[in-house]
């Protein structure tokens, strides 16, 4: 699913990103590998946003980010390919900007974490 994103194979990676999505859900809707299903939310966010369907990408990127449980490193990764999409081909619009910004906020924590371990353990204790 990946590697066809990257590729731009928008056929082959929506194909493979509902058949993540499937796999990894139980029958009674709780979903198994929230990590790879949000992964796969974020492909059909970039399949959606080359596809002319801003609001369908949006919604897309939205879901993979409201799940509780995040991988931040592997979320944010994922996500660039959207913010890509977003920032060439929707860059003026209200809802890029928003998203971005939902985005950021996510990503906030991570920024905090790395200045952290940048500062080392005695920079920590004086905080």
């Amino acid at each position: 699913m990946d590697c066809y994103r990257h590729l731009g194979d928008d056929r082959i990676a929506e194909s493979l990103a509902t058949e993540v999505i499937e796999a990894a859900t139980d029958f009674d809707g709780t979903e198994r590998a929230p990590m790879r299903i949000a992964e796969a939310r974020l492909t059909l966010g970039v399949v959606a946003a080359r596809q002319g369907e801003l609001e369908l990408a949006i919604q897309h990127g939205e879901r993979a980010l409201s799940n509780e449980r995040k991988s931040l490193p592997s979320l944010i990764m994922v996500s660039r390919d959207l913010t890509r999409v977003l920032k060439d081909r929707y860059p003026s619009e209200t809802a890029t900007k928003t998203y971005l910004e939902e985005l950021s906020a996510v990503g906030s924590p991570l920024d905090l974490s790395r200045s952290a371990r940048a500062a080392g353990p005695a920079q920590l204790s004086k905080q």
